[in-house]
């Protein structure tokens, strides 16, 4: 039985379909019967099997269904209309990115500071007990800080004693004594000479507890520290200068050099060639940028110095200010490659009381940055001589000095 279309015959086939044709003329389409299946279609529906032929809208009327392939448009203008390659995009809302975008930068800047500020404060060593200290002077006006520089090895290998020319001894003695004044009227750095001659008064132990009673015995003023530490110090400053003291805050070698090192060094101007083999300070005159080793053999010097003490006093107060305005500046607050370090190194160093926070210690360098800017005063404890190796204050002018400390008023008392 032959199932091939009418107008074919296996003779038609010549062979050729299915097994390829030597011919460059394409085959032509076969002709299939259309089988029809079920009920006839209504009228004006395709038939079942067939794909009805689809509209289009052209010039407003319909025509014959056009993909857009033939023209390569797969998508046409449709309802966006524009260049035909499908709707607009709807245009940036900048005001809605730029709210969102500085909002974002305030959120990590607040959570940024909150951290740094409980990291910051977990690391201040409150060693100092200030309620311990007996029988104090009414607080005045405006803030007054005990800067201490003490002597200590802690923290330092053998190799770095020797290379800091630092000793062996034990313990700490105060290496350097000033009184920090903040107010209304510009800051007030005072130093107060190791030999100053001071009087120790009954004073309650630190450790102890129990009251030692006054005799009216006096020493030099570094002795009181190595009497009975910070306590004792404070104590004796307070009694014999009438002035109250609200913060206390100590250094020791190892951690003055780190500082000055995490600050990518200090530059000062120093005044005159110093060489003195005992600090190790090998310095030239003029400006320059001391390291932490350098400015530790700096601040220590006084044997080189035809003022001895005096003198050494006024170089330790040059240079904490411009170490005050070291860090203060943008280039350390504004870089956390600097800023971090030299904060960790700073607050792993200080002893201070335990009612210190990192605001008043902030201010403490704001108002040493203003004495080295000119924006306040620095000086000697007023002195009247000497007896026994000991220097002896000036009382009236001390006595003048502290009233006007006390009233937060401007200093017109000057200093040696």
């Amino acid at each position: 039985m032959n199932d091939w279309p009418e107008a074919w015959s296996d003779d038609n086939r010549g062979g050729r379909y299915g097994r390829g044709s030597g011919s460059a003329q394409p085959e032509s389409a076969r002709v299939m019967r259309q089988v029809r299946r079920g009920q006839p279609a209504p009228p004006g529906q395709a038939p079942y099997g067939q794909v009805p032929q689809q509209p289009r809208y052209a010039d407003g009327g319909y025509d014959e269904y056009d993909s857009g392939y033939n023209t390569g448009q797969v998508y046409g203008g449709g309802r966006g209309g524009g260049d035909g390659h499908g709707p607009e995009r709807p245009a940036p809302d900048w005001r809605r990115r730029i709210k969102w975008t500085a909002i974002t930068l305030v959120t990590v800047l607040v959570v940024t500071t909150v951290a740094t500020y409980f990291w910051a404060d977990s690391k201040l060593n409150r060693d100092v007990d200030l309620s311990k200290v007996i029988e104090r002077p009414e607080k005045g006006e405006g803030t007054n800080y005990l800067i201490v520089g003490s002597d200590s090895r802690e923290g330092l290998s053998d190799e770095d004693k020797k290379r800091l020319r630092t000793g062996s001894s034990e313990g700490k003695r105060t290496d350097s004594m000033m009184i920090l004044h903040t107010g209304n009227n510009g800051p007030t750095l005072i130093s107060l000479p190791r030999d100053s001659n001071v009087e120790i008064p009954t004073f309650k132990g630190s450790e102890s507890g129990k009251t030692y009673q006054g005799t009216g015995r006096e020493v030099k003023l570094n002795a009181a520290y190595a009497e009975d530490g910070p306590e004792l110090l404070v104590r004796t400053v307070e009694f014999n200068t009438g002035l109250h003291i609200d913060h206390y805050v100590e250094i020791g070698f190892a951690g003055f050099a780190n500082i000055v090192d995490a600050a990518g060094g200090v530059e000062i101007d120093i005044p005159q060639d110093i060489k003195d083999t005992k600090s190790g300070a090998d310095l030239k005159k003029g400006k320059q940028t001391l390291n932490g080793e350098e400015a530790l053999a700096f601040v220590r010097t006084r044997y080189a110095l035809a003022g001895s003490d005096l003198d050494r006093t006024k170089n330790q107060q040059k240079f904490l200010s411009a170490l005050a305005n070291q860090v203060a500046t943008p280039s350390t607050v504004l870089n956390p490659f600097r800023l971090y370090p030299t904060m960790g190194a700073g607050l792993d160093s200080l002893i201070v009381d335990k009612d210190m926070g990192l605001f008043d210690l902030a201010d403490m360098f704001w108002s040493m940055k203003g004495v080295s800017g000119g924006e306040g005063t620095s000086m000697n404890m007023p002195l009247a001589g000497s007896a026994g190796g000991n220097l002896l204050w000036d009382k009236d002018k001390v006595k003048q000095l502290v009233q006007q400390l006390n009233n937060d008023e401007k200093v017109t008392v000057k200093g040696d």
